[in-house]
């Protein structure tokens, strides 16, 4: 009679159990060191939020704001292969992967050998800017602070450029619009608003005779003050007191430098409020620099140029800026969809990324179109703009309306 025996590897048991252990430990630790991690971004986000003045360059609104929607569709193209079509554009990419991490470290773009000197040359720095509130437009860019000179704006120098379809004035004379008839100002005859243009000689190729290369789109005599002298009249006609600035700095600055632009328009935001007392909203009104196609939309069967709000990161209260800023911008894209490309936090090079904003909570610089529209395209979205500023103005003096009824009783 055979007897069967049965043995234990005690020791392989062990070192089973043992293994086991090191992978649970290593699992703990890893799940509590992501949790602990995630525990202190939140906690780093609620302090900035709540403690800090920092940059909304460098805050995470800004980064997510800018996230494109295709980020979230590769995102789920992870789980499902099917919607990732093409591999090259994929976001996840080997390449893009290094791409993306190479230019969040070192801020150069290897696609861009320019980028490499660009912060240390003057005049080659594009002053790359943050997404706060996105706009509806299809479509979507970041404003273009430097002389346009890209493959994009050759390409445009040979689309054909529509002709305005009547000569404008010098800004000087510039004639308004029958509409823009003043009425009895609602507030109380102050003039509470202020405009100026701080890159005064802004013009537009197709209001200068001859004139096909967009930096060359300069003009002493037509350009973007002609845009704000129209938000003026518009906020005249709506009842809302402004002051306008027609100083041209270039030709009118001893030894003119145009890094120190906004310096030349700070004197002037200074005497205009020593003269004003009741000046409360500032708008610097600029043109962008980026082509036609990045500039114009078409609303209700018209070319429009589009404009961009645009907040001084290097500004420690930016936030009450951008705050002003969002609420016009919202009353546009109820209005008229498409015609704002958002909020955008810039930090100049140069010293410029204050944009004198510091000077008010309700001081904002507005980009309305590009060199490429014409000063029509400019017009329509001014009188829209107009309209908007009119209302942000006006329900903020009805919010404040009650409290000073309080105080007199």
């Amino acid at each position: 009679m055979k007897w069967t025996t049965a043995t234990w590897n005690f020791s392989q048991v062990r070192k089973t159990f043992q293994s086991a252990s090191s992978v649970g430990k290593t699992f703990i630790i890893l799940s509590t060191s992501t949790l602990a991690l995630f525990v202190l971004i939140g906690l780093g986000s609620v302090l900035q939020s709540s403690m800090m003045t920092t940059s909304p360059v460098s805050s995470m609104k800004g980064l997510a704001a800018s996230v494109t929607n295709q980020f979230f569709i590769d995102m789920i193209g992870m789980e499902v292969p099917h919607l990732n079509k093409n591999h090259k554009k994929f976001t996840f990419s080997q390449r893009n992967v290094f791409h993306f991490a190479f230019q969040f470290m070192t801020n150069i773009n290897p696609s861009d050998p320019k980028s490499l000197v660009a912060s240390e040359v003057p005049g080659m720095d594009t002053n790359r800017s943050t997404v706060l509130v996105k706009g509806s437009e299809t479509n979507p860019s970041s404003p273009i602070d430097y002389n346009p000179g890209s493959n994009n704006l050759e390409a445009e120098a040979r689309v054909p450029i529509p002709s305005p379809s009547a000569q404008p004035s010098p800004n000087s004379s510039a004639t308004p619009s029958p509409s823009a008839v003043g009425q009895p100002p609602k507030t109380a005859g102050d003039n509470i608003a202020f405009i100026y243009q701080t890159h005064s000689n802004e013009s537009f190729l197709p209001e200068l005779k001859g004139v096909t290369d967009p930096d060359m789109a300069y003009s002493d005599k037509v350009n973007i003050i002609s845009v704000g002298q129209r938000l003026a009249q518009n906020l005249e006609k709506d009842g809302i007191g402004a002051v306008h600035s027609e100083t041209v700095y270039p030709s009118t600055v001893k030894n003119f430098e145009y890094p120190y632009s906004y310096k030349y328009s700070l004197k002037t935001l200074q005497e205009a409020m020593s003269a004003h007392k009741d000046l409360t909203y500032f708008f610097d009104i600029h043109r962008d620099s980026a082509a036609r196609s990045k500039t114009t939309a078409t609303i209700d069967g018209k070319d429009v140029a589009q404009v961009y709000f645009i907040i001084g990161g290097k500004n420690p209260n930016w936030k009450k800026n951008e705050e002003f800023a969002s609420k016009i911008h919202q009353v546009l894209e109820e209005k008229h969809p498409g015609v704002s490309k958002g909020i955008h936090a810039k930090e100049a090079s140069e010293g410029n990324g204050l944009y004198n904003q510091n000077i008010s909570p309700n001081s904002i610089l507005i980009e309305v179109g590009g060199p490429y529209n014409t000063l029509e395209e400019c017009y329509r979205t001014t009188d829209w703009l107009a309209e908007a500023i009119s209302e942000v103005i006006m329900n903020a003096k009805k919010v404040d309306a009650p409290a000073a009824s309080t105080n007199k009783s």
